[in-house]
């Protein structure tokens, strides 16, 4: 009985060692993400280069690294193919997803996971730019008809968003594809006339922008208060930006631009719903901070549920929303319950 006694207490004790080196293990297990956004430059890379220093010091059980991609389509693609862990999408892109079409028309078959909507930052706001010496020969978008005009790198949300309203205007300009390295100077030789010189958050230009105005004289050519009742007889919105988000003079008192949503996104099976809330409390606690480093993030920093909700009625037809996304909002009074069949539960 005596030697019955004394095995199992040996084994009870070999099992306490066992049990004691695996929780140092567990503890400090480490779930590294890899989130796509647009190329170096751009707006959306900048964005989360912001957000992840924040979430890296904040969230001790996950790594965050910055991957950037030819284009915010781009990382909805790798994502629901698992190549990647996080995406930069926009409601645009989403639109397209789901009707499979433009961008993703023929796509469907190689989607191996469905987008999730997770977290809205900003808005883009995308609008034309002319060199200012043709400001007299230009005087809404629609005299570009047939003119040479780089809207954006081809796989780019940007570049989506505002063909869409030149569509609507029946501006059937020539699309030009250029290194944006090179915008600026295009323009400035007369290669391009009007380059999509869009704003970010409503405070700031992309870097790409903002190159290209120091490099030549560009001036800001809105759409003519014409144009405008058409775009919104047709649904789409238009807001009014200060010239002083530029750097140099633009030629106007007021900056007329098409807003779309942007947000960072992924799934449940990545972060889970109580790690995705913790997240967006995380974000809204340090919007103050986040602004500091992006101006872009200012919209969140004056309400971030609302842009949460305003991103979710853009997009809760097309793709599926987070749980921690509809718990959060919960939380602070924002669901709607006719949202409920369009949260993504594992």
């Amino acid at each position: 009985m005596r030697r019955i006694s004394a095995r199992i207490i040996r084994l009870t004790a070999v099992i306490v060692v066992l049990a004691m080196l695996m929780l140092p293990a567990a503890a400090g297990a480490i779930t590294e993400i890899n989130w796509g956004t647009s190329s170096v430059g751009s707006s959306g890379h900048r964005a989360l280069v912001a957000l992840t220093t924040i979430l890296n010091r904040e969230m001790e059980d996950y790594t965050f690294n910055v991957l950037p991609t030819a284009g915010a389509v781009q990382t909805v693609k790798q994502y629901t193919m698992y190549e990647i862990d996080g995406m930069y999408g926009a409601d645009v892109g989403f639109y397209e997803y789901a009707n499979n079409i433009d961008r993703f028309e023929g796509f469907a078959d190689y989607v191996e996971r469905e987008p999730v909507q997770s977290f809205w930052g900003f808005t883009l706001e995308v609008g034309l730019a002319i060199h200012a010496r043709d400001v007299d020969n230009y005087t809404e978008w629609r005299d570009l008809a047939d003119e040479s005009v780089f809207t954006g790198p081809a796989p780019w949300d940007v570049r989506a968003a505002l063909e869409r309203p030149l569509s609507v205007l029946e501006v059937n300009h020539e699309y030009v594809e250029i290194d944006l390295s090179m915008a600026g100077s295009s323009l400035d030789a007369g290669h391009i006339r009007a380059i999509n010189a869009y704003t970010s958050g409503e405070k700031t230009v992309p870097p790409w922008v903002l190159e290209a105005e120091l490099a030549t004289d560009i001036a800001i050519l809105n759409p003519s208060p014409e144009e405008i009742e058409i775009l919104r007889n047709e649904g789409i919105e238009v807001v009014e930006i200060s010239p002083d988000v530029f750097e140099t003079d633009v030629y106007v008192d007021t900056v007329i631009r098409v807003p779309f949503f942007y947000g960072f996104h992924t799934g449940p099976e990545v972060i889970p719903e109580d790690d995705m809330y913790q997240m967006l409390q995380i974000i809204m606690t340090n919007t103050e901070e986040l602004v500091e480093q992006d101006p872009i993030y200012g919209q969140i920093h004056e309400d971030m549920i609302d842009i949460q909700v305003r991103g979710l009625q853009a997009t809760i037809n097309d793709v599926m929303v987070h749980p921690g996304l509809a718990r959060f909002l919960r939380e602070h009074d924002a669901w709607n319950e006719e949202w409920d069949d369009r949260i993504m539960n594992l």
